[in-house]
């Protein structure tokens, strides 16, 4: 009994170039796209332990969980790193990326997220890379969370190594990912002696195996599924348009902030400033004495379709995160959020307004 999940044809060198080459139109990129065998996590790392040696001086920027991590992996490589950190609740400056630039010349590598959905904050990415374009530094961007949710434009950015993933705003599937690459982070790995190579992590394989020999043979069975699930999202996108994607999410970002506010109740955006809040996910501050965790599982048990979810680690009794991404990135998600935001607080007798707060979402 045939299967249309399980009984497919191989997925050609031909095809599988063809995606990368939507995908680069996507990020309207003349850089080498390519596509990598899994989560958003493998071409994150590898795109560190490529270019990053004992001789690096990084800036590495933190304004949420992410920033962290790519810290630690910098750190692992050798590399010498100057953290810039700003509360989780606010966004970085280009300014701010200046004065560390000025105080340590010697930083030849910059890495940041553009929207970090975790906390909810985005950052001022285009004002970012002119600094970093002017102090000559390498430019790596964690773009997993804002691609199809704002723009991410890595040329016109001038970022060297922007990573992405097809499982928030654009709808798709979580187990493939893509960079693109510069030719001077080409460069970089190519004189890197500690660049992984023949690995799983490896981008100097893609390189020298796939894109220098006319990506005619592909490097090993790719992820068959969730390369026919980015085609279809990114056809998906490229049907609805970019440019309305972005505005649907923008959209969803402003209602769901100004119906939390006219909800009460004492919930309030956690990112201060509305811009620079992402538009991918709005994250909410609870009030006193309501733990966040046990108010997003009363909502969710009387609904588990919600796409809410507590902030992580100590963020969990205070934070309450909104997704409003991809296929969620609609009025009546955000109906249904509030609704059932509003129900759960008026059962632990705070005092809400749920008519009112549906009304000023479907104003903003």
């Amino acid at each position: 009994m045939t299967h249309p999940f399980l009984d497919l044809a191989p997925l050609s060198a031909e095809r599988f170039a063809a995606i990368e080459d939507r995908v680069a139109r996507l990020l309207d990129t003349r850089q080498d796209v390519v596509i990598t065998q899994g989560e958003a996590l493998l071409p994150l790392e590898g795109a560190i332990r490529a270019t990053a040696t004992p001789e690096t001086i990084a800036l590495n920027v933190i304004t949420g969980p992410y920033g962290q991590t790519f810290g630690n992996w910098l750190r692992d490589c050798g590399a010498t790193v100057h953290d810039l950190a700003v509360p989780f609740h606010t966004a970085v400056t280009a300014d701010q990326i200046r004065e560390a630039l000025n105080e340590h010349p010697e930083i030849d590598f910059v890495s940041l997220v553009h929207a970090e959905a975790a906390t909810g904050n985005t950052n001022p990415v285009a004002e970012i890379g002119e600094v970093v374009r002017a102090h000559g530094a390498l430019f790596y961007l964690d773009a997993v969370a804002s691609v199809g949710a704002e723009p991410v434009l890595p040329d016109a950015w001038g970022v060297d190594l922007c990573v992405i993933g097809a499982q928030k705003a654009m709808g798709g599937p979580a187990g493939v990912s893509a960079v693109s690459v510069s030719e001077r982070a080409w460069t970089r790995m190519t004189n890197n002696p500690h660049a992984p190579r023949r690995s799983y992590l490896s981008l100097l394989d893609w390189k020298e195996r796939w894109i220098d020999t006319g990506r005619k043979a592909l490097l090993h069975a790719p992820a068959q599924l969730e390369m026919l699930g980015l085609e279809a999202c990114v056809a998906r996108i490229e049907a609805e348009g970019l440019d309305t994607l972005m505005s649907r999410h923008r959209a969803a970002a402003a209602s769901t902030r100004a119906g939390a506010l006219a909800l009460g109740g004492g919930l309030e955006p956690y990112v201060h400033d509305p811009r620079e809040a992402a538009p991918v996910a709005t994250t909410l501050r609870t009030p006193a004495g309501v733990n966040a965790s046990d108010l997003v599982a009363r909502v969710l048990a009387a609904d588990p379709a919600l796409p809410l979810a507590a902030g992580g680690g100590p963020l969990a009794k205070e934070m309450i995160r909104v997704n409003h991404y991809g296929t969620d990135a609609t009025p009546g998600t955000v109906r249904a959020c509030l609704t059932g935001l509003g129900t759960a607080m008026a059962e632990q007798g705070l005092a809400v307004d749920v008519v009112g707060a549906l009304g000023t979402a479907e104003r903003a």
